[in-house]
């Protein structure tokens, strides 16, 4: 049984895979080989049969996606017609000298009865149509499937936005936003195809024209030099042929070319093209009134066929009489029936509330690209990264980056959020690469200038070919992924402090329990708050929460004497001295400070003991000054390559890491406590107050 069914799949899939290229030996032979007029008869009517089954299936479409395949056989349908007009020619040319019937009955149907035998007649009636074929309706599609390709090429990432926010919203369903994802796909291809199969059908107007000179020429020709037949007699036989012959081939060709019009005019409906037509043209009464009144009054006119225009008016003013009595009637029926009753509005609830993203990102629709992994994107995999190293460098685990499309924003732009506040944007170029100067380069590049987002060096967004060009001049290029990811982890690092919140305390309490329960147990002791305030203070100033153990022991040490969580941070960060100094300074046995002169130290000692809890107050003066030369302190750090480090006295740390924690950034503030034993210190520099 199982031997039977795949034997019947595979003869299944032989037939269906065989019409193809059946076809097309078929056509080849008849450019080659010689065809008897029966089959020439059999093929012509095959040609036209096929012409009107184009034509209705078209007609009959709701919408054109649904003859998705038209393009293909359209050029199929032309290339048959050229296969036919070659046999037919050879058949012509070798034996029209024997009479109208040598190419055929269809021909001489054609040439004899359509025409009535009169080749002048015939030429007139085909030129005629080959004129309505090419100049009307040939050239109106193609121009029509042009701008069709190229309205909807523009329209796919506006389409494409929003299914995604469709989708996003919840809308709809991934499997329904691929569908629909495929179908605009499909729609461009549709109307790309029919834009280049407009031509074939051109082309194939202009070749009949051809074909048509060249067998009358060359029949005539012939017909006199070679079988001896009179100029008249040679000119009757062989124009009718050729005549015939033409227009055998120029009806179907009418035919696929007002299908392809009426493809690309159609407008998606469940309706086909009949049923729009009589709902749209005939659905007004008081069009055809006016139309009546006015074929009645010209049935009037004295010399006028009255009874034609008479009865036409007749038969439009019935039409619009019918038409009114029916809208009366559908106005009339919702009225007699009770309407429903509205339902009440929905009441509000917290669903309607939507969360704050803790990490947002907003891209424009050109950046879309970026993070679809379908097309290639890569910034979804960078961010996955970037959220790993961060998770693993700090200490807890980074939430995730909801990511959406905003047509508010320009096409290139993106936005970073962080609880719904907008922490940072920029613009990015995905078809160029961002050259950065980290400082010293060796020439100038072409591109549009721009600044690095994450860190504010001057950069420039070149060609993806100038890469290599860009890299020998000392510029570091990146792409666009890796620019908005830098981005992205650096504002996460700068904010570390804010994604930290109780979940993520808990979680940690938790993990902790798992290895170290009784010291999970002790540190319950300590209110969540206080120990959420403690890890976003270590984290505010840049210090990584990996090693909670160290963290929770000294917190359950000091949860008994004080509950502050200035004072408990303090006695953390002693106890972290060696992981702080190794992150700031490495291994090295020798830690280059600033400090401060004694008598400043003593003035802000004073200034602190005055202001008591509520912090220090500095006089302006002194405030500039101070910062002034920190700020060139920490500058002359940075230019020999150390890191610049101040160390004070416990009580002044907290107050000074304030200061200068957004006007010298680069400036670390450490109390001695906080210096292991096993490292030296070197004073390289020694800030005054005066």
């Amino acid at each position: 049984m199982a031997n039977s069914s795949a034997t019947l799949t595979l003869s299944t899939l032989g037939r269906s895979s065989l019409g193809a290229p059946i076809l097309l030996v078929m056509m080849l032979a008849m450019m080659v080989l010689p065809l008897p007029p029966i089959l020439l008869d059999v093929f012509f009517t095959f040609n036209i049969s096929l012409a009107l089954i184009v034509l209705l299936v078209v007609i009959y479409s709701g919408r054109p996606l649904d003859f998705g395949v038209f393009p293909t056989v359209l050029l199929v349908a032309t290339l048959l017609r050229l296969a036919l007009n070659v046999a037919s020619t050879r058949v012509v040319l070798l034996n029209g000298h024997t009479g109208t019937d040598a190419a055929g009955q269809v021909i001489r149907a054609f040439g004899d009865f359509v025409v009535g035998g009169n080749y002048t007649v015939g030429l007139v009636v085909f030129m005629i149509l080959v004129i309505i074929n090419f100049v009307v309706v040939t050239k109106g599609a193609g121009r029509i499937s042009e701008v069709s390709a190229r309205f909807t090429l523009d329209a796919m990432p506006g389409k494409q936005m929003a299914i995604d926010a469709d989708l996003n919203s919840g809308l709809i369903e991934q499997d329904e936003a691929r569908e629909r994802r495929a179908e605009i796909a499909r729609e461009a291809d549709f109307y790309g195809s029919m834009d280049g199969a407009s031509k074939f059908v051109r082309g194939d107007a202009v070749a009949g024209i051809l074909i048509l000179l060249i067998n009358l020429i060359g029949g005539v020709t012939i017909g006199v030099v070679q079988h001896d037949l009179g100029f008249a007699d040679a000119m009757q036989v062989y124009a009718l042929l050729t005549i015939g012959d033409g227009l055998v081939a120029q009806i179907p060709s009418l035919l696929l070319s007002s299908s392809a019009a009426i493809t690309v005019t159609r407008v998606s409906s469940a309706q086909d093209m009949g049923e729009q037509i009589l709902t749209q043209l005939f659905d007004s009464p008081k069009a055809l009134a006016v139309t009546a009144g006015v074929i009645g009054s010209i049935g009037l006119i004295p010399g006028m066929p009255n009874v034609a225009f008479l009865a036409l008016a007749a038969a439009a003013g019935g039409a619009a009489y019918m038409l009114a009595q029916r809208n009366q009637q559908r106005a009339a029926a919702p009225v007699a029936e009770a309407p429903p009753a509205p339902e009440p509005p929905r009441e509000l609830s917290w669903d309607d509330v939507p969360p704050v993203d803790m990490i947002g990102l907003e891209v424009g629709y050109r950046l879309v690209p970026l993070v679809d992994t379908t097309q290639g994107g890569q910034l979804m995999a960078r961010i996955k990264g970037v959220r790993k190293k961060l998770s693993q460098d700090l200490g807890f685990l980074v939430s995730p980056v909801h990511i959406r499309d905003n047509l508010e924003l320009g096409p290139n732009s993106y936005r970073i959020s962080l609880m719904g506040v907008v922490a940072g944007q920029a613009d990015v170029y995905p078809e160029r690469e961002l050259a950065i100067n980290p400082g010293e380069v060796f020439g100038a590049l072409e591109g549009i200038k721009s600044q690095d987002p994450a860190f504010g060096l001057e950069a420039v967004w070149i060609e993806a070919g100038q890469r290599d060009s860009a890299q020998t001049l000392g510029y570091t290029v990146v792409d666009a992924s890796t620019v908005v990811a830098t981005h992205l982890s650096q504002l996460l690092q700068q904010h570390a402090h804010e994604l930290l919140g109780r979940e993520e305390v808990q979680q940690l309490t938790d993990n902790l329990a798992k290895t170290a329960p009784k010291l999970a147990e002790d540190l319950k002791e300590l209110p969540a708050g206080v120990m959420l305030r403690v890890l976003q203070g270590l984290l505010e100033e840049k210090v990584p929460i990996r090693d909670i153990r160290s963290i929770a022991e000294t917190l359950a040490a000091g949860a008994g004497t004080s509950q502050d969580p200035a004072a408990l941070g303090a006695l953390v960060r002693v106890r972290l001295g060696r992981s702080i100094l190794q992150q700031i300074c490495g291994t090295g046995t020798e830690v280059p400070v600033i400090t401060l002169d004694p008598a400043l130290e003593q003035i802000l000692h004073q200034s602190l003991q005055n202001a008591g809890d509520g912090g220090a107050g500095l006089e302006p003066g002194l405030a500039e000054r101070l910062h002034h030369s920190l700020h060139e302190a920490a500058q002359r750090q940075e230019t020999v390559g150390q890191p610049a480090v101040l160390l004070v006295a416990p009580p002044l740390r907290p107050i000074l890491a304030r200061f200068v924690r957004h006007s010298v950034s680069s400036l670390y503030v450490l109390s001695f406590n906080e210096i292991p034993d096993n490292r030296q210190i070197r004073i390289v520099a020694t800030v005054g107050h005066t």
